[in-house]
C-alpha cells in the first residue's frame, strides 16, 4: 500500500509545471510568514510598482512570475536605462538592479544616477547580482543609501523578504499619492 501510494504522489508532482508549484509555495509562504504579504501604500489599491534591470532574460522572467505572482505590478528591461526619464515616467515604488549588464558595470553606474537626482533618490533600489568581490567593495556606498542586496544566485524567499523590507523600510508612502493625484 505504501509503495501504491508514494507512486501516486510522484506521479502527481510529475504533472506538475512550475506554476503549480509557484502557487504551492505561495500559499505555503502567506501560511508561514504573513508579514510577506502584499506591501500596498496605506489607502491606496493601487499595487506596488517594481522595475527590473537585467540583462538575462531568463531571470527577467523568473522575476516577472514571482513578482506578480506576489501581487506585484512589474516592470522589466533587459538593458542599462540611459537616460533617468523612463524611471520618472514607470515611477517605481522599487528597482531591482543587476550589477553587470552586459558585462559592464553599467548597473553601479546607474545607481549612482539614481540617488545624484532629486527625483529618483529616493526610491528603494536592491541590488541583485553574481559580481559579490565588486560589490564588497561598495558595500560602504551602498549601505550609506539604504540599498539592498540579493545575491545571486538568490532564495525566492530571501528575494521577497528584501523585496518587503525594502518597501517596509525605505518605501515613501508619498512617491505613490503623488502618482494618483498626477493621474487623476
Amino acid at each position: 500500500m505504501q509503495d501504491r501510494f508514494t507512486h501516486v504522489v510522484e506521479y502527481f508532482l510529475g504533472l506538475m509545471n512550475r506554476a503549480h508549484w509557484y502557487a504551492i509555495i505561495r500559499v505555503l509562504r502567506l501560511l508561514a510568514f504573513p508579514a510577506l504579504w502584499i506591501v500596498r501604500p496605506k489607502g491606496s489599491a493601487m499595487p506596488t510598482r517594481i522595475m527590473v534591470i537585467n540583462d538575462t532574460q531568463e531571470i527577467l522572467e523568473l522575476f516577472r512570475e514571482i513578482l506578480t505572482d506576489e501581487g506585484y505590478e512589474v516592470y522589466l528591461y533587459s538593458y542599462g536605462i540611459q537616460d533617468l526619464a523612463e524611471v520618472e515616467r514607470v515611477n517605481p515604488d522599487l528597482i531591482i538592479l543587476d550589477h553587470l549588464i552586459g558585462g559592464e558595470a553599467i548597473g553601479w553606474q546607474m545607481l549612482q544616477k539614481l540617488k545624484l537626482r532629486r527625483s529618483t533618490a529616493s526610491i528603494p533600489v536592491i541590488v541583485c547580482t553574481a559580481a559579490v568581490k565588486a560589490i564588497q567593495e561598495m558595500e560602504g556606498y551602498m549601505k550609506s543609501k539604504n540599498v539592498g542586496l540579493v545575491l545571486k544566485p538568490f532564495d525566492i524567499d530571501d528575494l521577497l523578504r528584501a523585496v518587503s523590507l525594502a518597501l517596509q523600510t525605505y518605501g515613501d508612502p508619498s512617491r505613490s499619492s503623488q502618482t494618483e493625484q498626477t493621474s487623476e
